[in-house]
């Protein structure tokens, strides 16, 4: 509602287009319906995991050729793990 006593409140409430906050008239009914990418198939996410995969595996190499003795540790702890471990 605008304020007779201060015509100024009124302008500063309108946006770039010249509707009013107080009702918009231009807006439309209803809104837009959400984009919905359509349902993944099993190919898609086999795809998808073994790209992860891949990617995962080219990771853990390069960690291990820019960390030697780390990697060389790990090793060892692995190795003693298989040799303590019971069936």
């Amino acid at each position: 509602m605008p304020d007779p006593k201060n015509p100024q409140k009124a302008r500063d409430r309108q946006d770039r287009t010249g509707a009013s906050a107080e009702g918009l008239s231009d807006a439309p009914d209803s809104a837009p319906e959400p984009f919905e990418p359509p349902p993944e198939t099993a190919a898609d996410r086999r795809r998808r995991r073994a790209q992860f995969l891949r990617e995962l595996h080219e990771a853990k190499a390069l960690r291990d050729r820019v960390q030697p003795r780390r990697a060389r540790a790990a090793r060892m702890r692995q190795a003693m793990r298989m040799r303590t471990f019971r069936w």
